[in-house]
């Protein structure tokens, strides 16, 4: 009896295999290494994985992706909230090509912060930098977003673009967006209803982008309201001679109301317009400003409208110093 009970077991285990182990449990820190990384890892910090994506995918909901050592971690689609944080370690880098984007954030509700990151550019197809589809939030601090190229309409070349459908903020901090044929960050979100937008930039570089350094467009939304404020940041050598420039904010008729705030903001040696507001009803404010230098100082077309403060440097651009523009004082 006992022999023929062996005798069973025995070839159950060989029919049956091994007994399965549970799957690969998501942890709340996770580790990123171009050094010792391996994506056959499970992502803790003795065992670290090589690529942004899927340190990810192995990372609960509220944790956090840390860089451990300098190199290029690839691509990564955000679906939660999360954070990906280089604090120091050398340059931690996506590079970008054949139409795709260095980061994609697509998470409803989530928040997200971005930190210490440089997103090249490198053609091949061109690409987008960071795009924001879906979050309540997102932080982009002390990054770099550069030499993005388009690869058809509507298809890459800016640097960040803000093209949610839902309410979210974008915040950024410290970094430097430039060299990107299109533009430097785009806001164009497809609102209706009351839906908010809202952005904050703070000591930021927008440099030699081919469209706006900044541009915000309400054209794209039914409704709602956008809302974007810059302060302590530099518009320079951005755009074409009669097309776009520094800070841009547009809008049409039944589209968003669309604000832009400047303050203590650089727009310089623009081949464009310093500060552009078009269509109604777009906003701009700008108080503390310096706007030299540009083909056009700024200028309010097409029913939009730029109010000062009254105490900004106006001067030495080649055309519209503010007499000719619709300038009110709050």
């Amino acid at each position: 009896m006992w022999k023929f009970r062996s005798l069973f077991l025995a070839c159950a285990a060989l029919v049956l295999g091994p007994p399965i182990g549970p799957a690969q449990a998501q942890i709340a820190r996770t580790f990123v290494s171009a050094l010792s990384g391996s994506d056959a890892n499970n992502c803790d910090r003795p065992t670290p994985c090589r690529t942004f994506q899927h340190a990810h995918d192995n990372t609960l909901a509220n944790g956090e992706i840390t860089v451990l050592d300098p190199g290029g971690y690839g691509a990564v689609m955000i679906t939660k909230n999360i954070s990906i944080i280089n604090d120091g370690v050398g340059e931690a880098g996506v590079l970008v090509s054949g139409g795709a984007t260095g980061i994609t954030v697509n998470a409803p509700g989530a928040a997200v912060t971005l930190r210490g990151l440089t997103i090249k550019g490198i053609g091949f197809g061109g690409g987008g930098g960071i795009t924001l589809a879906a979050a309540h939030a997102v932080t982009v601090e002390n990054s770099a977003i550069r030499n993005m190229s388009s690869c058809g309409i509507l298809c890459g070349g800016d640097g960040i673009a803000v093209t949610s459908s839902t309410a979210t903020a974008l915040a950024v901090t410290n970094t430097v967006v430039s060299d990107n044929s299109n533009n430097g960050i785009l806001f164009l979100p497809t609102v209706s209803g009351s839906t908010l937008v809202t952005g904050v930039l703070d000591h930021v570089g927008l440099y030699n982008n081919g469209g706006a350094g900044l541009s915000v467009i309400g054209a794209g939304s039914t409704g709602g309201r956008i809302t974007v404020m810059a302060t302590d940041s530099v518009a320079a050598n951005n755009g074409t001679p009669g097309n776009l420039g520094g800070f841009v904010v547009q809008s049409s008729t039944g589209a968003a109301i669309t604000f832009l705030h400047l303050s203590r903001c650089t727009a310089v040696n623009n081949p464009g317009n310093g500060a552009l507001a078009s269509g109604t009803p777009a906003i701009m404010l700008v108080n503390t400003s310096v706007i030299q230098f540009n083909d056009s100082g700024w200028v309010a077309a097409s029913g939009a409208q730029i109010f000062t403060y009254g105490d900004n440097e106006l001067g030495s651009n080649n055309t519209n110093q503010g007499a000719q523009t619709s300038i009110g004082k709050l």
